[in-house]
């Protein structure tokens, strides 16, 4: 199986922390060029010098902000035009607040809709023709179990997540022809700060501690466990990689069979 990406670039995006970090390493330890996409420049500093560079890579980074698309595409068209293409973009953005979606604010439908799906598509549009030009394309949005069954609490989640994954599939319909898949990978619950603040948001609205709310969460999964974010980083690289070739416009979840949907 050739999961080599010797002579490939990555575009990571939310590549600070979390699954996004985790997903960076991966694909680096495999021989990828990465480049880290966040808007805290030390951070980004951090995770550049965590990278493996075994295949000799010169991993870079990009500074910018998922609220504003204009200045985002702009700053990855200056980074394409002056490094080449990317063979792989990994379209991961941070979720809003929870809450009862008949609470939410339309503020937050509008601002989550920007970071997630018009971001996502800035992105594809910016990068898919050096992709097409390479005949090799990888596109992986991180999503959520959501889009096969809404989670409680998480109305406006839920409800751009589904956008994003019908904008997937369109897209995948489109691109395969150029020999660009574009494929989903919907975590479940994971050991990352945005869990952690969910659970800490649930904490202050009742009398549960974090550590009782994580092992409510845990005792849903089959394997009564949650994800590391490494784990769902496994599920990534393959989808970016060269054996992943004919796996197009999917959903996978990476939840411990959580979904009780097929």
């Amino acid at each position: 199986m050739n999961l080599s990406l010797s002579g490939k670039t990555a575009l990571v995006c939310g590549s600070t922390q979390g699954i996004g970090k985790a997903a960076a390493l991966e694909l680096a330890q495999l021989g990828a060029t990465v480049v880290l996409v966040a808007r805290n420049e030390e951070k980004l500093k951090e995770v550049l010098n965590e990278l493996s560079a075994e295949s000799g890579q010169n991993h870079r980074y990009i500074v910018a902000d998922f609220n504003d698309p204009a200045d985002l595409q702009q700053r990855v068209s200056s980074h394409l035009e002056a490094n080449g293409p990317v063979h792989i973009l990994l379209n991961n953005t941070g979720g809003p607040k929870g809450g009862p979606i008949h609470k939410a604010a339309i503020e937050e439908f509008y601002s989550t809709f920007t970071q997630h799906l018009i971001c996502n598509h800035v992105l594809v549009q910016t990068c898919y023709p050096g992709m097409k030009d390479a005949g090799y394309g990888r596109i992986i949005n991180v999503i959520s179990t959501s889009v096969k069954q809404p989670l409680p609490n998480l109305g406006v989640s839920n409800t751009i997540r589904g956008a994003v994954a019908n904008w997937s599939k369109t897209m995948a319909n489109e691109l395969g022809e150029f020999g660009i898949t574009v494929n989903n990978v919907l975590p479940g619950a994971t050991n990352t700060a945005r869990l952690q603040s969910i659970a800490s948001n649930k904490s202050a609205q009742t009398n549960e501690s974090v550590e009782e709310i994580f092992d409510e969460m845990a005792s849903e999964s089959p394997m009564k466990r949650i994800a590391q974010p490494e784990e769902v980083a496994a599920a990534i690289a393959f989808l970016a990689s060269p054996a992943a070739s004919y796996i197009n416009g999917i959903n996978v979840p990476v939840d411990g069979g959580r979904t009780k949907s097929l």
